[in-house]
């Protein structure tokens, strides 16, 4: 039987304090995310290393806090002892000391709470409904002409982007649109700037700029309207609020955020010294690639030639050689050929114009008249004696033909005593008939006596 009170056999997990305190540590801060917590700063130190220790205290309990580097020189306002904050933290144990500890985030004063809370919310509605999305983005252009900067225009934010535009591309132009940066005025007042902005779309790009401050200075930019206002712009917009630590609504809203006006200047338009640099390499390419072309052209064009002079006979040889040389007169003067040759068209289409004037065709139609009429008169008169020529012919045959001819050789034509009938037998001719005989001159009156 066991004694009930020999110790346990079973192995014992035994921690020393760094192992318990760290393991204490990764618990608290895999446990709890970034919380935030509101209270009164009592024993505030800076050490030379630039970190911020301090303990936040309410009525009922209190707690270490330390915020290091480079955070702590971020904050845009000196804490100091029985100043009320709220502090973005995360949870954590100080080993060393085995003590509870925040490890600061962010701080800012209560006042400012109000309004960060109010912040965040507006962006994460924001943001649910897709208005930030990179998707909707718009590329800035390349190389713009006019620029619109809606800011205050007595603050040092627009001397700062007039400044640097200057200096880097004098060729833009800027025109200054001057809405109220803070104040309860200050969202209307730059809505309607982007909406007057947008349906004159004069500009190639809108920059929404203004200098640094708290961010009760900034709310004017956190405002719903500006950032529904950006979105719906029909220009591109760029914003830069305050110094490089400040995030605004309109930040997330606009098409590029830039983390100072003068930033913001610079993205905004090129170099222009970075320009000439740019044209002056382009340059050297373009001739390069321009002598390697005439050097590959006249590589090839030598080659033919050395085919040509190992292939051809050499008179054949010699037409090839005085082609080649042409070819490559074409191919130095080819620009000036083809204006000369766009002139000669023209010309051509000038002659053929007035060569289709209502004018010069009649006289063109009156001359070929004449030379019909004038043709008609040869070809009737011509015809006239070829006519006459035949009818004399005719004549002539005809008469070689004709009883009367043969009359005139000595012949004479028997016919009866009326002139008739011609007496072709003797059985025609009784005797005692009389007859008429037709001589070549006349005619005689014959009576047959005997046959």
């Amino acid at each position: 039987m066991s004694d009930p009170v020999a110790p346990s056999r079973a192995p014992r997990e035994v921690y020393t304090p760094s192992a318990l305190t760290r393991f204490v540590r990764d618990l608290l801060e895999d446990a709890l995310p970034l919380v935030w917590v509101e209270g009164e700063i009592s024993n505030f130190s800076r050490p030379a290393s630039g970190h911020l220790y301090f303990t936040l205290k309410d009525a009922g309990a209190q707690v270490r806090c330390a915020m290091f580097r480079p955070r702590s020189t971020w904050l845009r306002f000196r804490p100091a002892d029985g100043m009320h904050v709220l502090a973005r933290v995360r949870v954590s144990l100080y080993e060393q000391r085995g003590e509870f500890q925040l490890i600061v985030d962010s701080l800012e004063p209560t006042g400012d709470g109000a309004l960060q809370r109010a912040f965040e919310q507006l962006k994460a509605r924001l943001a649910a409904e897709g208005l930030f999305e990179a998707a909707l983005k718009r590329p800035l252009p390349r190389l713009p002409r006019r620029i619109g900067v809606l800011t205050s225009a007595s603050g040092a934010a627009v001397r700062d982007v007039l400044s640097v535009i200057a200096r880097r591309f004098p060729l833009a132009t800027v025109d200054v649109l001057p809405v109220p940066v803070q104040g309860r005025e200050a969202p209307a007042a730059i809505v309607a700037m982007l909406q007057a902005a947008s349906r004159a779309r004069r500009h190639d790009v809108l920059l929404l700029t203004r200098g640094g401050g708290s961010l009760e200075d900034l709310w004017a930019f956190n405002d719903e309207g500006v950032a529904r206002a950006i979105r719906a712009s029909a220009v591109p917009v760029v914003s830069a609020i305050g110094h490089e630590i400040d995030f605004t609504i309109a930040d997330f809203a606009a098409d590029l955020r830039a983390p100072t006006p003068s930033a913001a200047a610079e993205l905004l338009v090129p170099d222009a010294r970075d320009l000439a640099r740019a044209l002056a390499r382009q340059r050297e390419r373009a001739l390069q690639l321009l002598r390697r072309l005439l050097e590959s052209r006249t590589q090839r064009i030598d080659h033919l030639l050395a085919r040509l002079n190992a292939q051809r006979p050499q008179v054949r040889l010699a037409r090839a050689d005085e082609r080649l040389h042409v070819l490559r007169r074409r191919l130095v003067e080819r620009a000036r050929g083809l204006l000369e040759r766009r002139e000669a068209a023209t010309r051509q289409l000038r002659l053929r114009l007035f060569a289709q004037h209502p004018a010069a065709r009649l006289v063109r139609r009156d001359e070929h008249a004449r030379a019909l009429l004038e043709r008609l008169r040869v070809a009737t008169r011509h015809g006239v004696e070829r006519r006459r020529a035949r009818l004399g012919e005719l004549a002539r045959t005809l008469h070689a033909v004709s009883p009367l001819a043969t009359l005139e050789r000595g012949y004479a034509i028997l016919l009866d005593d009326d002139g008739r009938e011609v007496v072709r037998s003797i059985g025609q001719a009784p005797p005692g008939r009389a007859l008429r005989a037709r001589l070549a001159d006349g005619e005689l009156a014959l009576v047959v006596k005997d046959r």
